[in-house]
């Protein structure tokens, strides 16, 4: 049986696709993240509690796997360090590198991915404005938890702030976990490497890369393992809004054209009623009062009409 698509994800673009016309988007997406920044900076103990109500929620359902992760990765440093690199990179360096190899291979692919991306990363948006929750690294230390990239920061690039670079942890949301975009993206990045990628090794990827990022970005401190499934969440309901998201895009676009192309003619209508000016022109005449020479009755340029042969009836043809 042959290989379908979902419906209306894979809708072949009305035009070529230019990285030119894809940057405004990312930039988008970023000027809303900065933002929901701005929005929950001063909400921090609303923050918190929604932190510790996850956690008590995970302790009542016995979900609670952060704590050993964490104790592990802060315990073993081969461990930790590795991690903490993983966190801090790989979410800004595969997830682009996918969308610009799907950009070159094929755009009807790239389009369906990045509409998929781009629609679960606003939903991720409204869901850090609307809740935002504190990570288990900025909990109160009584709660257990140690923030591995601060107790880890003399080996890596990133500050004791957050996994931005040193001075510039102040330009990150740090009550952005719920949900988590680091599973989410990961889980992007499989089920892209899973369709589309060639070989094992883009399949052994496609499974690998999505667990290691969920026990990462737990054993960090970074995210709640609720956070991790809310992730998880989003992308299927950016997954299955997308097709809808598309159909829009290209109702809009199609509108826009019509209308563009409206104008010129709605113009060249106008100006030709004004030229005529409600003056009718008879048999005979180029424009209103100016006929054209009659050489077959003799009339020349500067004849008269009577000379022209005017009361003469025309030859039937």
């Amino acid at each position: 049986m042959p290989h379908t698509e979902t419906p209306g994800t894979e809708a072949v673009p009305a035009t070529r696709m230019r990285w030119w016309t894809e940057l405004p988007l990312i930039l988008l997406v970023y000027a809303c993240y900065s933002a929901g920044r701005l929005v929950v900076r001063g909400d921090v103990s609303d923050a918190v509690d929604h932190g510790l109500a996850l956690l008590r929620i995970e302790k009542a359902l016995y979900l609670n796997a952060e704590h050993p992760l964490n104790r592990l990765f802060t315990r073993e440093p081969w461990i930790g360090i590795p991690a903490d690199f993983w966190y801090a990179s790989l979410h800004y360096l595969v997830t682009p590198a996918l969308l610009v190899w799907l950009f070159r291979s094929r755009a009807v692919r790239y389009r369906a991915a990045r509409t998929w991306l781009m629609t679960s990363t606003f939903i991720g948006l409204i869901g850090f404005t609307l809740l935002p929750t504190c990570p288990p690294r900025l909990l109160d230390p009584s709660h257990g938890f140690v923030d591995t990239m601060a107790h880890y920061s003399s080996w890596g690039w990133w500050g004791g702030e957050a996994s931005a670079p040193r001075g510039l942890g102040g330009m990150t949301n740090q009550y952005a976990a719920m949900p988590s975009l680091h599973v989410g993206w990961a889980l992007w990045c499989g089920v892209i490497l899973w369709k589309y990628g060639r070989g094992r090794w883009a399949r052994t990827a496609a499974v690998v890369y999505p667990l290691v990022t969920t026990l990462v970005v737990m054993g960090t401190a970074n995210h709640y393992f609720l956070d991790a499934l809310a992730g998880a969440a989003v992308m299927g309901a950016g997954y299955l809004l997308a097709p809808y998201v598309t159909r829009y895009a290209d109702v809009v676009k199609a509108r826009f054209r019509i209308g563009a192309t409206a104008v010129p003619a709605v113009s060249s209508g106008t100006d030709a009623a004004i030229v005529s000016d409600g003056c009718q022109t008879s048999a005979g005449e180029r424009i209103p009062r100016q006929r054209q020479p009659e050489s077959r009755y003799g009339a020349g340029p500067g004849a008269s009409p009577t000379d022209a042969g005017e009361e003469a009836r025309a030859p039937a043809r």
